[in-house]
């Protein structure tokens, strides 16, 4: 080969060695920056759960007071009607209102009877002691001019005349005889806010007058009992939570007004009630999401601009919502800057990784190998440092934060994780999750991370775990799948956060919510002795059938509690006809099936975590349809209402009476079969029976064939 030709040679092999060279660089470029887009995602990843976290916390904290205020306001609105129905149930007023005012007659007559001036006292004597009384306005002077009044109680005639009425009731005219004239009759009302002719806020209050001895219905409406008061010093300090210590917190009471949302109550930044008003198109304004989605959390604008937390509840007697708010500078500032600050962090972290990477390929490419594996070495080392102070940084998390790979291997963990498994961290990495947790929550976690890779989305459970010697906890986990990579496989990051506080706080509330069940039902026991404990028993055997059939947790407390409350209606069920001795008469004994309904429509208000008030309404119903009120059939009827409905039988057939012996369990069973699919679903006929022959129902509800202790002279005609 000639000189030229070896030049030539030269020349495209150095061409092709700098192509190639190039590419390689091109890959490791793409490579790096790969890197780097996993790292700042994961990093990305993570402080997006955080927030969320952080937002659901503060939703349950805000619920908390917002539930609080909401219940102080409901109730201050039912102690108003409270006062009024005092009055209107007097036999006196009742009676002098049937008797005394078909004349005409009122208190202001020259020649009225003493029993109008009766009303008139009494009538003042409650306005004093329940706030309905204010200053009246106009000169007190001897002359020619009017005194105007603006609160008072007042007996209104069906004719609309005032027969009687405190002092300084207010004139019954425009507004009021408005309101007066709107009420349905027989029925009680309420009016909006308004400025009164002192310019204070003020409501109208009213509730109807029967006859005395008469059927409550707008046939036997005799009269009205209306209230006038101003309400700023009693409702607005309901606002107030005791104990806030939040400097933004606030709670507020608003309404729609046409195309405008009216704000009822003052405001921190000085505004009085009813004088501000904003448009409904105000973008993103916290009072017009909070009319439009009650009961909601949300992150909106506050009447000045300000971004806030809220939360809403809504007001059924009146067109209220209320919102109680807290800026988001307040109460998210500290978690901001934390997460922040992590992911300053986390990012210097990567770009040192990164920055490694770079050094070690650069270096590893241009030295000889022995330089080369000393410069390796010594960036191990670096790389090793970089590794510790990311564990440093996640090791003051107080959550446990793991990696793992897609087969359930541990392949990074933090502080918290190794204090709980108790491991060092040598011995715990590429451990598999069942060497760590044991074989059953092993399982079910290595499932979870395949499903979170599977579906490529995060998820989210709640479990019980023992670790360390703390015992058995709740945790929330999340799972949030990791892409693989050049250097590492595919996996998913677990934070997971102990809730145990949180679910015995839940637990705390439940078991309030059985205790005054508890007490409702002895209060029901007492009024008909001859079906005591009946509906405790009921709500066992619902328990018990619910949990063989192994619903959810809100269905198996929702079959209980309505087992418990089924008789609940018996309270307005007269004494005397559930003690009646011989044959009930025919509404005596629609009196007593109404009673279930009864039961229903006095928990329809109550917030249930299940469907308590349907299951109650349902609990009529047959599994064929021929029940009533609804005539609902199959699927169409609450598993829970079927549930009480087979368990009300079977307790009312095994429990014994003082004029019977309770049946057999088994003989109990046979009839129930026999009405499977009929009146019951079979399929909670043999639950129940599974739950006496194989979980020792026999044992536990043995005591309902025991006799009452007294026996009554006759069987009484409402006994079951």
């Amino acid at each position: 080969m000639s000189s030229s030709d070896a030049a030539v040679a030269k020349a495209a092999g150095a061409d092709q060695g700098g192509r190639s060279a190039a590419v390689r660089m091109i890959a490791t470029g793409a490579a790096l920056a790969a890197a780097a887009a996993v790292g700042f995602y994961l990093v990305y990843q993570f402080t997006q759960a955080e927030r969320a976290r952080e937002l659901r916390d503060w939703q349950s904290r805000m619920a908390i007071v917002a539930d609080s205020r909401f219940a102080d306001v409901d109730r201050w609105l039912d102690a108003q009607f409270d006062e009024l129905r005092g009055v209107a149930d007097n036999q006196s007023v009742q009676l002098y209102m049937t008797l005394l005012h078909s004349d005409g007659a009122t208190a202001q007559d020259e020649d009225a009877p003493a029993e109008l001036g009766y009303l008139q006292n009494l009538l003042t004597v409650v306005a004093d002691r329940a706030g309905f009384e204010g200053e009246i306005s106009g000169p007190a002077v001897n002359a020619n001019v009017q005194r105007v009044g603006v609160a008072g109680l007042a007996l209104v005639a069906s004719d609309g005349l005032i027969v009687a009425a405190s002092p300084g009731f207010p004139p019954l005219q425009g507004r009021l005889q408005a309101f007066l004239a709107g009420l349905e009759p027989g029925s009680a009302g309420v009016s909006d806010l308004y400025l009164n002719a002192s310019g204070n806020p003020a409501m109208a209050f009213a509730t109807p007058v029967f006859a005395l001895q008469a059927e409550e219905s707008a046939a036997s409406q005799i009269a009205t009992v209306i209230g006038v008061k101003e309400v700023a010093d009693e409702l607005y300090p309901l606002l107030e939570q005791p104990g806030a210590t939040e400097e933004t917190a606030e709670t507020l009471i608003v309404r729609q007004s046409g195309q405008t949302v009216e704000y009822l109550s003052p405001l921190a930044d000085g505004s009085e009630p009813l004088k501000t008003k904003l448009a409904l198109d105000t973008p993103d304004l916290a009072a017009v999401w909070a009319i439009r989605t009650p009961g909601g959390f949300a992150l909106r604008t506050d009447y000045d601009g300000t971004e806030v937390l809220a939360i809403s509840r809504a007001f059924e007697p009146v067109p209220w919502t209320l919102i109680y708010k807290i800026d988001r500078a307040e109460a998210l500032s500290e978690s901001e800057e934390r997460l922040n600050a992590l992911m300053i962090v986390f990012g210097l972290i990567i770009l040192l990784v990164l920055g490694g990477m770079v050094a070690l390929w650069y270096y590893g490419t241009s030295k000889r190998a022995n330089e080369a594996a000393t410069r390796f070495e010594t960036l191990a080392k670096r790389f090793q440092g970089q590794r510790n102070f990311m564990h440093l940084v996640t090791d003051s998390q107080p959550n446990v934060i793991v990696i793992m790979d897609e087969t359930g291997h541990f392949r990074w963990f933090n502080q918290k994780a190794l204090k709980l498994a108790r491991m060092e961290r040598g011995d715990m990495f590429d451990k598999h999750v069942s060497a760590v947790l044991g074989p059953v929550e092993g399982k079910r976690i290595a499932g979870w991370v395949k499903e979170t890779l599977a579906e490529g989305e995060p998820t989210s459970h709640t479990h019980e775990m023992t670790l360390g010697e703390a015992g058995a906890k709740v945790y929330r986990s999340d799972f949030i799948p990791l892409p693989a990579r050049e250097d590492f496989p595919p996996g998913v990051l677990m934070v997971a956060q102990d809730i145990t506080e949180s679910v015995k706080e839940r637990e705390r509330r439940e078991l309030a919510m059985r205790q005054l069940v508890e007490t409702l039902v002895s209060v029901v026991d007492q009024r008909d002795p001859y079906s005591a404990h009946h509906s405790a028993r009921v709500g066992r055997v619902a328990r018990a059938v619910a949990e063989e059939m192994e619903l959810d947790r809100s269905l198996i407390e929702s079959a209980a509690i309505a087992g418990n409350l089924m008789n609940l209606g018996k309270i307005a069920v007269p004494s005397e006809v559930l003690t009646k001795q011989g044959q009930l008469t025919d509404e005596e004994i629609r009196m007593i099936q109404q009673s279930v309904l009864t039961s229903a429509e006095m928990v329809k208000r109550i917030d249930f975590d299940g469907p308590v008030y349907e299951t109650l309404a349902q609990l009529q119903e047959n599994f064929d349809g021929s029940g009533q009120p609804q005539g609902l059939k199959g699927d169409e009827i609450e598993v829970t209402a079927r549930i009480a409905a087979a368990a009300n039988a079977f307790v009312g057939m095994v429990s014994a009476r003082a004029w019977r012996s309770g049946m057999d369990f088994d003989k109990a069973v046979d009839i129930l079969l026999q009405e499977a699919n009929k009146k019951f679903d079979r399929a909670v006929v043999v639950a129940l029976a599974n739950v006496l022959d194989n979980r020792g129902g026999r044992e536990h509800w043995a005591d309902f064939g025991e006799p009452p202790d007294e026996k009554p002279a006759d069987t009484p005609a409402g006994a079951e």
